[in-house]
């Protein structure tokens, strides 16, 4: 059979579901033309959907070692590259030469997406700025640029491309809501604005979702409590029916972990002494303080800040050959106990070391690594955990009083998934502390903005790094913040966040009551 044949069946094959037949079209096809680069994407794509990572990984690999010369081919294999953990192969594609010629926006637009996901900012402004120049002007990349203008801590340009975006289309919630967060002086006009916006969006979508929530910031600004909780319930009701809540399987795998959280699982295996930069670890719950402690961290000379990394899940995945939806793979949970832990660092170091941008340490902050603590110390012994602890009602408004767009999380839009997400992190803390004596460092929150030397002079003890004042001033750190508290953070240290729940504290009292009945102290 020949070439365009067997292509042609292969995607007949896929279209209907039929992936073993698939395989063997395209394995044949490439056996003909091994440097056929969407044959091989394809095959890549059929080995992750019948589950097996490694084959999928490899393949996607081999497919980036026969670039065409064309752009946007490049563009998509290193974003399908990164999806999957292969970061080293996807920063590789982009320094293909035709990438620096490359004169479509919307291509232009891909690869700064991917530089972002990476960490190489200033790359991927300047994809934009090619972008733009080539003509791309719609609302979403308006706020894409926004976004990331405001990671690199250009505010005023951010506002400006926010702006520009709601420029494009009224209803275009996401922008509406950053801009709302970016300032301190929301007016009355722009409650006016967003209400009409509103009005005339989608009834299902984004926009709506985000246009909710932006509306409770500018009641909130205004001092308008009451209606700002009536707005924050809405938006949550709105995010809640659109995200879904938490799955079964986040629970199978909270069991999972639970049942490896025995006295004894943090005896490495052998040990390994690894060259090259090493990891410090920050978990705990979203919106706890995890981005101050990075902050704060960067500015010791020792230490290099390259952001939220989800590299550790996904090396982990590869190690138990799984693909699913993020975590949520039903094969997962079985496979923990099997896991090759060397491998394991292995495989994290080859794909993160090279974040250390020549520095002998780097931070990797993920909060919800917190739920594989024991296997980070499993296969990485040598790397310091420290985790945040916050108060449990301040964490979970202000888990509940944000959208979190892309990141993820299902359970924050309700009292009772958030309630229960709380309770079951609190109960996997504690089993990984009692497993694990003395490995994991408890930060708390509010010690950390109140006597920040005492708290910091702990923290870099635990890390053995020598101290250094340095660390003591959150803005003096202008390393770019990926996260939702990348406006505050560059403010420096405050602490009026502590206690803030309590200007809702009737209508979180629900929250408090469900708290309490599973069993968490408030």
């Amino acid at each position: 059979m020949n070439r365009d044949r067997l292509w042609q069946r292969a995607q007949e094959h896929v279209a209907a579901r039929r992936l073993d037949a698939a395989e063997a079209s395209l394995r044949s096809l490439l056996d003909i033309e091994s440097d056929h680069v969407h044959a091989r994407m394809l095959l890549a794509s059929v080995c992750l959907t019948r589950g097996s990572r490694r084959d999928g990984c490899k393949e996607a690999i081999a497919a980036s070692q026969s670039l065409p010369g064309d752009p946007k081919v490049i563009a998509t294999v290193a974003a399908s590259l990164f999806r999957i953990g292969e970061t080293v192969a996807a920063r590789a594609c982009l320094r293909h030469p035709a990438v620096a010629s490359c004169a479509d926006g919307e291509t232009l637009a891909q690869l700064a997406y991917v530089h972002k996901q990476l960490g190489d900012h200033a790359a991927a402004l300047a994809s934009m700025d090619r972008a733009h120049a080539c003509g791309l002007a719609t609302a979403e990349f308006h706020n894409f640029r926004g976004t990331q203008l405001q990671i690199t801590g250009r505010l005023a340009e951010a506002a400006d491309a926010f702006r520009a975006a709601i420029r494009s289309r009224s209803t275009f919630g996401p922008a509406w809501y950053a801009l709302m967060r970016m300032r301190q002086d929301a007016t009355a006009d722009d409650l006016a604005a967003i209400e009409v916006a509103l009005r005339e969006a989608p009834t299902e979508g984004a926009d709506r979702v985000a246009l909710a929530f932006a509306r409770y910031v500018v009641l909130e600004r205004l001092g308008r409590d009451a209606e700002a909780w009536q707005a924050l319930e809405y938006a949550n009701t709105l995010a809640a029916a659109r995200n879904g809540g938490e799955s079964p399987m986040e629970a199978r795998l909270a069991d999972a972990l639970d049942s490896l959280a025995e006295p004894g699982f943090d005896r490495p295996d052998g040990g390994r002494e690894a060259d090259g930069p090493q990891p410090i670890f920050i978990v705990g719950m979203p919106r706890s303080g995890t981005t101050l402690l990075e902050h704060l961290l960067g500015n010791h000379p020792q230490v290099a800040t390259p952001g939220e990394l989800a590299d550790f899940a996904q090396q982990m995945m590869w190690c138990a050959d799984v693909h699913g939806s993020g975590l949520l793979d039903p094969h997962l949970p079985a496979r923990l106990r099997e896991l090759d832990h060397a491998l394991l660092a292995e495989r994290y170091l080859l794909q993160t070391q090279w974040r250390a941008a020549g520095r002998p340490f780097f931070v990797d902050k993920m909060p919800t690594n917190f739920m594989f603590a024991g296997l980070i110390h499993r296969a990485l012994p040598r790397a310091p955990i420290l985790h945040l602890v916050r108060d449990p009602l301040d964490v979970c408004f202000s888990n509940y009083r944000v959208l979190f767009g892309d990141a993820g999380y299902a359970y924050p839009y309700a009292f009772t998934s958030l309630a229960g997400y709380y309770a079951r992190y609190c109960h996997l803390l504690a089993r990984w502390r009692r497993a694990m004596p003395g490995v994991i460092l408890d930060v708390d929150y509010a010690e950390l903005v109140t006597d920040t030397e005492s708290v910091m002079r702990r923290v870099l003890a635990h890390c053995r790094l020598p101290y250094d004042a340095a660390c003591l001033d959150a803005s003096a750190n202008q390393s770019p913040v990926a996260t939702l508290s990348n406006v505050q953070v560059r403010a420096g240290i405050y602490r009026h966040a502590i206690g803030a729940w309590r200007r809702y504290a009737a209508q979180l009292e629900p929250l408090r009551v469900q708290l309490g009945e599973r069993g968490v102290a408030v």
